[in-house]
This record gives C-alpha cells, sequence and structure tokens, in this order.
C-alpha cells in the first residue's frame, strides 16, 4: 500500500507530500490542484508502461506542466538550480521516484529538423528503495542519465553504463528477473493500478449497445464491456453484493444480461415495467452507476484504484450508495477518491465509521502564492518523510 505521494513542480502543484491510507477522498475548490494531484497519479503509472514522457509532451511539454511560480514565496522572479518536475510514492515494502527535466538541444543551423522533438521532456534521475523512506543503503537501483544500476538477488550491484535512452524509464527497460527482481516486482506493482475518469454515458456510449461478450474481470476504461463485466461479477465474484448494490440504488430493480450470438446487452428490470429497459434506455446517472459497480466489484481488485469524480451525472440519492459501495471496495485494495461532492465525501466517513475503517481526508487550496496546499497543515514537519533522488 502506498503511505506517501510526492509531487514538485507539476502544475500548482509546487511541494505537494501526502500521507495515503487504505481509503482516500480528496476534495477541494475548483482550480485548487485536484486534476492534478489525480494526472500526477496516472503520469506515474505511466512510468510503468514506459508512456510518462509522451504523456507529458501531450500536456504541452515540460514548459507547460512546469510549476509557474517562484521556489519560495519570499524569492523573486527564477530559480535555483536545475529546473525539474518530480514525482514518488513509497509504501512500507518499496518507494519510486523519477525526476524530469528540460531535453538538451539537439537541433543545429546545418540540421535544423534534428530537434523536432524539443517538447519530449527528459528523466534525469530515478530511484527505487525499500521501505518507506529514500537513504543509501535502502536503494535498489537507481539511474542517473542513462546510467543503471540495480541490486541482483544475490545482493550485488549490476551496472550498465549509457545504455537508457532518455525518454526511457528504468521501470520499463530494466526489470530483468534475474538482474533487477525487486525492479520487476515494483513495475508489475504499479502496471495493476487502475484509473477511471472517462467512463462514457453519452448517447453513443459504447456501454449502450450490445458488445461481444468475454470473461471480463476488469472493467475496461471507458466501460465499454459492462455488460459483460457485470455478468462475469456474477458468475465468478460477488453476486450477492451486486444484487444488493443494485437494489440499494434503484429497489426492487434486477439486472438482465441477455447474449444474441455472443453480443452481450445489458437490461435493467425495474417494479412496474413490462420489460426491462435496455443500456440505451437508461439515463445518463443509471448507467454511470452500473459502471461504477462494475469497477468496485471487480473480481480482480487492484492494488490501487484511482476515481475521478465518480459524482458525476448522479442524482444525489445515489451517493450513498455509491460511498457504501467505495467503502467496501477499500476492504480489498487501495482507494483515491477525487471529488467535488462534499455530500460524498459525508457519506463516505460515516460509511467508513460503521465498517470501522479509517478515512485519510485530504483538502486542497490555493495559497497567497497560487500554490496548492493542504488545509490544515502547519508545515512540512506536518508531512511524511522524503528525499528526492540527486541527478
Amino acid at each position: 500500500m502506498i503511505t506517501t505521494l510526492a509531487v514538485e513542480n507539476y502544475r500548482s502543484l509546487s511541494r505537494l507530500i501526502l500521507p495515503l491510507g487504505r481509503l482516500n477522498v480528496v476534495t477541494g475548490a475548483n482550480g485548487t490542484g485536484k486534476s492534478s494531484l489525480y494526472r500526477s497519479l496516472r503520469l506515474l503509472a505511466d512510468a510503468a508502461r514506459g508512456g510518462a514522457v509522451a504523456a507529458l509532451a501531450r500536456e504541452g511539454g515540460l514548459r507547460s506542466t512546469l510549476w509557474a511560480g517562484t521556489e519560495s514565496p519570499a524569492q523573486g522572479a527564477g530559480r535555483n538550480g536545475p529546473v525539474g518536475l518530480r514525482l514518488g510514492f513509497a509504501g512500507d515494502e518499496f518507494g519510486y521516484a523519477v525526476d524530469f527535466g528540460h531535453p538538451i538541444p539537439v537541433g543545429s543551423p546545418s540540421d535544423p529538423e534534428s530537434g523536432l522533438f524539443d517538447l519530449d521532456p527528459e528523466i534525469k534521475a530515478e530511484s527505487t528503495w525499500a521501505g518507506p523512506v529514500l537513504r543509501p543503503a535502502a536503494v535498489l537501483s537507481e539511474r542517473k542519465g542513462p546510467a543503471v544500476r540495480t541490486r541482483t538477488a544475490d545482493g550485488d550491484w549490476h551496472r550498465s553504463a549509457g545504455e537508457l535512452r532518455p525518454y526511457d524509464s528504468m521501470l520499463s527497460e530494466f526489470a530483468d528477473p534475474q538482474l533487477a527482481p525487486d525492479l520487476l516486482r515494483l513495475r508489475e506493482h504499479i502496471r495493476s493500478w487502475r484509473f477511471y475518469d472517462h467512463v462514457r454515458t453519452d448517447i453513443q456510449a459504447p456501454a449502450r449497445s450490445a458488445q461481444i461478450g468475454t470473461r471480463t474481470p476488469v472493467l475496461s476504461h471507458d466501460g465499454a464491456d459492462l455488460a459483460a463485466a457485470l455478468q462475469t461479477i456474477r458468475e465468478v465474484g460477488d453476486r450477492k453484493a451486486l444484487e444488493e448494490t443494485v437494489d440499494a440504488a434503484f429497489p426492487g430493480s434486477a439486472l438482465r444480461i441477455e447474449s444474441q450470438g455472443g453480443r452481450f446487452e445489458l437490461g435493467l428490470q425495474q417494479p412496474g415495467m413490462l420489460r426491462p429497459l435496455s443500456a440505451a434506455e437508461l439515463s445518463d446517472g443509471t448507467l454511470r452507476y452500473l459502471l461504477w459497480a462494475a469497477a468496485l466489484l471487480t473480481p480482480r481488485p487492484p492494488a490501487l484504484l484511482v476515481l475521478n469524480e465518480p459524482e458525476a451525472s448522479l442524482h444525489p440519492e445515489l451517493l450513498p450508495p455509491l460511498a457504501d459501495l467505495i467503502v467496501a471496495a477499500a476492504q480489498d485494495t487501495q482507494i483515491v477518491v477525487v471529488t467535488h461532492a462534499a455530500d460524498l465525501a459525508r457519506h463516505m466517513d460515516r460509511e467508513a465509521v460503521r465498517r470501522r475503517l479509517e478515512l485519510n481526508s485530504v483538502e486542497l487550496f490555493k495559497d497567497e502564492s497560487g500554490r496548492t496546499d493542504v488545509a490544515g497543515r502547519e508545515g512540512p514537519l506536518d508531512e511524511p518523510p522524503w528525499h528526492w533522488p540527486k541527478r
């Protein structure tokens, strides 16, 4: 489980070091950095798949994503030392951090087209370590520029000089079971993380039409395989919990999954209706709730599940059963919920108390300099201990 999340110089997150628990809810007014916090977690996950540099380039490159203010409120314009966007996390077992910096210009007047990838940031440093805090004795692997050293299975160091390209992460390139077993375990741990923020409920949403059905223990990011995912829960997951979840939101209703030539179609039988309503007929809120049910009742829980604004399109009456669903899922997986809905946060807190599960509440705000900070925090002494790897 992640116990600390650290972000530096990413949009308004000039320096943010957060403690995380089993169940976390992030709230705050518009523009306080909630979406940036969500995207920073996605960037960490992208690093394990070799896609963090491309993701930053899609955001406009390092120049567009870096914190645009000064290093400290007392400092004037300008910066001291090299500029970098740094992301990291740590838990009781492992920690990981990565430092992105500006690329070295490669274009020249004689060959102007040789520098067309200037939006791509470079990975300047990476490090993995054992335990919650980076210290020299705990380092398992580290990268400085193109050079990497990793601790092997027998405890020795394997060194490779100049082999790693500036846009590749050592997580994706050096996770070898013999030369870097701990790096491999960490990579697979991060790759198990799941993010849901673009589940579609519009009129053209894939979940509204029949789709080829196969066993689906993990709902896709856009919810296209909703019917198959719900049927998988019914057959190999917690069928009773699914039935109770549907009834709590829509009393007396029941799911209907039909297969026509291998294509699965979702229906919802409601009291007083002569036939089930098809997915195409469901309201946005009803369909979205069923999508969250499929994601949270997965028969294959991830190490980390991150939900961005799950309350969107939901009627206020659906927030209590959604809160119950989220808190119940936190028994099996670590969850981070980023939400605008204070009511959802309150319902989650109430349900967490009932289940005797601690809820970590994080309220973000912007200080007078435009930095994102955590409400109720008085200074660095309130933060978890954290050290960044050196370039």
